[in-house]
């Protein structure tokens, strides 16, 4: 009986652990498809405490931030990405005796770990922020962040998403327009390296733009296109016969002393002979109709290079994820699996009666089965590519289009940037996002 009180808990306090719905980000992806990215934002803020739980709140913040960046409200977007950054410092100094719930209900019990590739992406968008408010100096600083997070990555993670290219050459722009040429040639060189290290996993190969001998004499506009939708996380299911199980817990890179003593006796003896259910997360492609992009400007037509796909790197991301996600699924499966026949055991011996032996191990394998589920939780609201364009421009004020393709190289839509002013020697930052 204490085994069914037991798990009762436990699904009391998982009702308190839960992701984000797909029918949530399903309504968030729509209006964003629409352009429609203030009032997105304005749903998320209004439905932050049911879609979210309360320790996940630094994903709610990167949800709300992305949508307001796009829709062009850099300073509130900003104070949100601060707060989201607060917060990921803050868990990561998070002693690792907290994870023990992830062995006994779900992956939700933690705060979400933020992926390497989206704590980078916080150093970009709050760049981009100050940018848009004409603040060059604290967009340096935010990139000199973005470098130091990489390096420490670099050095600690010898394979998978262990830098990034895109964050890299666009540091090494930012380094350049504050005279800092020695850092900016150090990321170029490390961006071009991660370019041909990762390319493949992430998508990409390194973009090769017309720089003028005499760009000095020039003005130059980037232009930044985020386009699409993030693949969604969604539950799914397997089941796996014991001799899996098994293998998953014996040969994880994970410690089987995270094990309790019944699971490692489970192990040994192979007691339970059946098959088994495991939740687990996987990702789910949201269709967008835009498959490219190019400018025109002055006269001249430029095409948008893909700079970053962050689909790919979701995708990289839950692979380098799933060995530890198995592992703790199996564990926690075998786990519930002892507790019910355990309560079974005992409501036997305290009834004299089977029947309410069978009965109690079936609630108590229901509790055990409704507090499993997969870690849905993502920064959904990125896109799911950037592209980027660098203009060279004569001194003056600039209309520039920014045109849209679909698969079949249909032109499917613009956006113009008005009355751009181009100085000589500058350089000028712009963005837009498609999302259908």
């Amino acid at each position: 009986m204490k085994a069914r009180v037991y798990l009762l808990g436990l699904l009391v306090f998982c009702s308190a652990c839960a992701a984000p719905s797909l029918r949530y980000k399903s309504e968030i992806n729509r209006l964003s498809a629409q352009g429609e990215f203030e009032a997105a934002a304005q749903q998320v803020e209004a439905k932050q405490s049911r879609a979210y739980a309360k320790q996940d709140r630094a994903l709610a913040y990167l949800d709300q931030a992305t949508l307001l960046h796009d829709a062009g409200n850099s300073a509130q977007s900003d104070q949100l990405f601060a707060k989201a950054q607060d917060r990921i410092e803050e868990l990561y100094t998070v002693s690792a005796t907290r994870s023990a719930g992830r062995l006994l209900v779900n992956d939700l019990t933690l705060p979400y770990s933020v992926a390497a590739y989206e704590r980078a992406l916080t150093f970009f968008y709050r760049a981009m922020n100050f940018l848009d408010q004409q603040n060059l100096s604290d967009a340096a600083v935010e990139m000199r962040r973005a470098v130091a997070f990489l390096d420490n990555l670099r050095g600690s993670k010898k394979s998978g998403y262990n830098d990034d290219p895109f964050i890299q050459y666009f540091s090494s722009l930012i380094f350049e327009s504050v005279g800092q040429i020695s850092d900016a040639r150090i990321s170029r060189t490390n961006s071009l390296q991660a370019y041909y290290n990762l390319g493949g996993l992430l998508r990409v190969s390194a973009p090769k733009f017309y720089v003028p001998s005499d760009a000095a004499q020039w003005g130059e506009v980037i232009v930044l296109h985020y386009n699409g939708l993030m693949p969604l996380k969604k539950n799914a299911t397997i089941q796996l016969a014991w001799d899996r199980i098994y293998s998953i817990l014996s040969t994880s890179e994970e410690s089987r002393n995270g094990l309790s003593p019944e699971v490692q006796n489970a192990l040994r003896t192979g007691w339970m002979g059946h098959a088994i259910t495991l939740a687990f997360p996987e990702l789910e492609p949201q269709p967008f109709a835009i498959a490219s992009s190019f400018i025109q400007a002055n006269g001249q037509l430029y095409n948008m290079q893909k700079m970053a796909d962050l689909a790919a790197a979701a995708k990289l991301d839950l692979e380098e994820r799933l060995p530890g996600i198995w592992f703790r699924a199996a564990a926690r499966a075998v786990a519930k699996q002892i507790a019910a026949e355990q309560a079974r055991r005992a409501a036997r011996e305290m009834s004299k009666d089977d029947s309410v032996g069978d009965l109690t191990g079936l609630v108590v394998n229901i509790l055990g089965a409704a507090t499993e589920k997969a870690d849905t939780r993502q920064w959904f609201t990125l896109p799911a590519e950037i592209y980027m364009a660098r203009l060279f421009l004569p001194p003056g004020i600039h209309t520039i289009r920014l045109f849209f393709r679909d698969g079949y190289g249909n032109i499917v839509g613009e956006h113009v940037f008005e009355n751009i002013r181009v100085v000589r020697g500058g350089r000028v930052f712009l963005h837009h996002r498609t999302a259908r």
